[in-house]
């Protein structure tokens, strides 16, 4: 069986949420799951469920950087040396064969930002285990990224309730 790499890109809300329900779905069909998450914090609902899922591996974040345009050259410095250490370790896990599914969730940004080795994750797409399938999500996929994907979705943003004020709701947008 030939595996794919699926690309979930855009300014619209639902990227990370279509990437979980491809882990809901494998996990419910036996397949084991790697899950590594970018610029992002532990503080998730789907966090909290997945990780007691059967066959999910969720990387946990033990450090937050915050907004990348709000980073000090120091903390961008931290922030590359600790997300590059990050995928390196997820990469050398996932090559190991053990499991069906890969997701590394915001990591197109890590790549856009400098924070994550392009080159690294382009050339472990390449020589990937032939059964794992691959799901990368983020903003703003670089040329390279894009011609690595097999099904890439863009999810684009017609209206969101923060032009309205609304921040960030518990239970819907983390």
């Amino acid at each position: 069986m030939n595996s794919c790499v699926h690309i979930y890109c855009g300014d619209g809300k639902g990227k990370t949420t279509a990437a979980v329900g491809l882990a809901v779905r494998a996990l419910g069909r036996g397949q084991k799951v790697l899950m590594t998450r970018f610029l992002k914090t532990d503080d998730s609902g789907e966090v909290r469920i997945l990780k007691n899922l059967p066959g999910m591996d969720l990387t946990p974040c033990e450090k937050s950087f915050g907004f990348y345009f709000r980073m000090s050259e120091e903390e961008k410095k931290e922030a590359a040396e600790y997300y590059s250490h990050l995928l390196a370790a997820t990469l050398k896990k996932a090559a190991e064969g053990q499991y069906d599914m890969l997701i590394l969730d915001e990591i197109m940004a890590a790549c856009k930002y400098g924070l994550a080795e392009e080159k690294k994750l382009l050339e472990f797409l390449k020589n990937r285990p032939k059964k794992l399938e691959v799901i990368l999500t983020g903003r703003d996929p670089s040329p390279g990224i894009l011609k690595a994907g097999d099904y890439i979705s863009e999810i684009h943003a017609l209206r969101h309730p923060y032009e309205k004020g609304v921040t960030a709701r518990e239970g819907i947008e983390y």
